[in-house]
């Protein structure tokens, strides 16, 4: 009894050491990232899935701009909608996958991610689209490694530049010159909360067609607004616009007939 005891602790030794062994060495093919802290990606592993799938005239859209050419209004709207808690955490959101677990549950099926900006680059950077296992498992150690060597401020450039927002669109610089022919650094916050409402599904969800789009734009737009993101001085300005514009709909009914006498 005494040896069989001795065999299965040796046993279970053994397991753990290798499985130790194989986590070392699957470490070993996890991407490095530190080059990314002074490096641009040029194709994403997202952009190179997209082209092998896709119709031979597919192409790819993008401008690499750095965080400063990127409308304020464009980050504040995609921290809010894609990871609220993005200066909290170190990759992985806690309290937003619990949320993410709750609606799933309440729904039976899977409806909430609660993936972080952080992971979501991870995947963007170097992995596909497939859901299995593996690939979140892969995920969540290059999301440690992006936090770990890069900088808060990086990530969110990284992100904002290799996302992708439409069909062949990747970019805040290409979404914005896509979608309204314009710069990200001129885009304003009605723009930039209609660009931040897609991102869940960019592929699926229209700019100006959807109703989701509508609903979720003016979600996020409601909260720029309550937080101060949104200057008092561009409300004053949009409300001048508006009364102008219907100042300017509005049919002249002051024009004097010509039987009228005039005294």
């Amino acid at each position: 009894m005494a040896s069989r005891r001795k065999f299965f602790k040796y046993l279970l030794l053994f397991s753990i050491l290798a499985l130790l062994f194989l986590f070392i060495a699957y470490l070993f093919t996890i991407p490095d990232t530190v080059w990314l802290r002074h490096k641009n990606p040029e194709l994403t592993s997202l952009m190179q899935y997209r082209l092998k799938t896709n119709p031979k005239g597919y192409h790819i859209k993008k401008k690499w701009v750095n965080l400063s050419e990127i409308s304020p209004y464009l980050i504040k709207a995609v921290m809010i909608a894609e990871d609220d808690r993005f200066y909290m955490h170190e990759g992985f959101d806690i309290e937003g996958i619990k949320e993410a677990i709750r609606k799933d549950l309440k729904k039976g099926r899977f409806v909430a991610g609660g993936s972080t900006i952080s992971q979501q680059l991870a995947k963007n950077l170097f992995l596909t689209p497939e859901k299995t296992l593996a690939r979140k498992l892969k995920e969540a150690l290059i999301t440690w490694r992006l936090e770990k060597n890069l900088s808060k401020k990086r990530i969110l450039e990284l992100y904002l530049n290799v996302v992708e927002w439409g069909p062949g669109v990747f970019g805040a610089e290409a979404a914005s010159n896509y979608y309204f022919g314009k710069s990200a650094k001129e885009l304003t916050p009605e723009e930039a909360s209609r660009l931040a409402a897609i991102l869940p599904n960019p592929l699926k969800y229209k700019l100006n067609d959807s109703r989701y789009v509508e609903n979720r734009s003016a979600f996020i737009l409601e909260i720029m607004r309550k937080r101060g993101i949104i200057p008092p001085d561009y409300e004053l300005e949009k409300e001048i616009e508006t009364v102008e514009s219907e100042e300017a709909d509005t049919p002249d009914n002051t024009e004097i007939r010509s039987e009228e006498k005039i005294e």
